[in-house]
């Protein structure tokens, strides 16, 4: 139960635009990395290179999806979809703007493939398209980066914007879990370690509309947890959760079965101050946005208060905000 007096505006703290990264450092492991002893109240600053000493006893839980090429420009550059999910043989569900410019059986030009808006799924974007032929997706879509780099994608983010452990086989994500970006190969290798999978959705970047918590309908999300994930999970002595993604997951699975249990399933959870954590012990996550649905995750694990300083102060000594942006170890 989310508690009545939890309001959206309690979440709330400035920031700074500049302190927002739109590009990656040139190293993965480069960043910095704020230490939140959330027991001792405590915050101290470091180095993401440390991890591995902070890491030591714990088994690490990675998201293992892969950020797939799903922003699409029409051929005559009027209309943008950013496709949600593929329903069917060459039926995508979608996005696009205007949407008013896309009623039932208009068409749209990709490359040589052209596609018919079979249903209206929402009245300001949201659309089935059929199309007559697969789209070449390499060559025609784009990486949907988060609205606040205010840029599009470039080469760079090919890379980038994937994690070093993505899965060629689960490219179904549409946003990048960022706190995997930090991590190298060789680092990965030191680490004991499981991958669970979640698809992270557009819903992630949806503001929090409602003025008090219990009120916000949360955005669902799709994840796997394989049979020796769910068994190395449930028997660590301590899990170290790399992600809110991850978190979300082994959350869900603990309140909904009680235990880690391997599943291809759906997660709405919402985590907001008051909530008991039963798997998570510790938590690398990256800085995110003011009054957002993470935020409320973050606070939930650490105390709002803390959290709230910790902020100020990752302002204060000009960490990297987002995606591309600096890390928090939540201990």
């Amino acid at each position: 139960m989310i508690s009545d007096s939890l309001r959206t505006a309690d979440f709330d703290f400035e920031l700074p635009e500049e302190l927002i990264a739109s590009r990656p450092l040139e190293r993965r492991d480069a960043s910095r990395m704020m230490i939140v002893d959330a027991r001792a109240g405590t915050i101290s600053h470091h180095h993401f290179r440390e991890f591995a000493e902070f890491a030591q006893g714990s088994l690490v839980v990675l998201n293992n999806t892969r950020v797939a090429r799903a922003r699409f420009f029409s051929n005559d550059g009027k209309i943008e979809m950013l496709r949600l999910e593929v329903s069917g043989p060459l039926l995508w569900r979608c996005m696009v703007k205007p949407g008013r410019k896309m009623r039932v059986g208009d068409g749209v030009m990709l490359g040589g493939a052209t596609g018919l808006v079979e249903e209206i799924l929402e009245p300001n974007g949201e659309r089935l398209i059929r199309f007559d032929q697969p789209v070449d997706e390499a060559r025609h879509g784009h990486l949907a980066l988060p609205h606040y780099m205010n840029r599009d994608d470039d080469a760079l983010d090919a890379e980038r914007y994937q994690t070093v452990f993505a899965d060629a086989g689960k490219e179904r994500a549409i946003a990048a879990p960022t706190a995997g970006l930090h991590f190298t190969p060789e680092l990965l290798e030191t680490l004991p370690h499981a991958f669970i999978t979640l698809h992270v959705g557009v819903g992630t970047f949806q503001p929090v509309r409602a003025d008090l918590l219990k009120d916000h309908v949360m955005h669902v999300e799709s994840y796997e947890i394989s049979p020796p994930a769910a068994a190395a999970i449930q028997a660590a002595d301590r899990v170290l959760a790399v992600g809110t993604t991850v978190t979300r997951v082994l959350e869900h699975s603990m309140t909904v079965h009680g235990r880690i249990k391997a599943e291809a399933a759906e997660t709405g959870i919402f985590v907001t101050p008051g909530f008991q954590f039963q798997r998570v012990n510790s938590l690398l996550t990256n800085f995110h946005l003011p009054k957002s649905t993470l935020f409320m995750l973050v606070c939930a694990k650490a105390g709002r208060e803390l959290m709230l300083e910790a902020y100020r102060q990752a302002v204060s000594e000009r960490y990297r905000f987002y995606s591309y942006g600096d890390c928090m170890l939540i201990w």
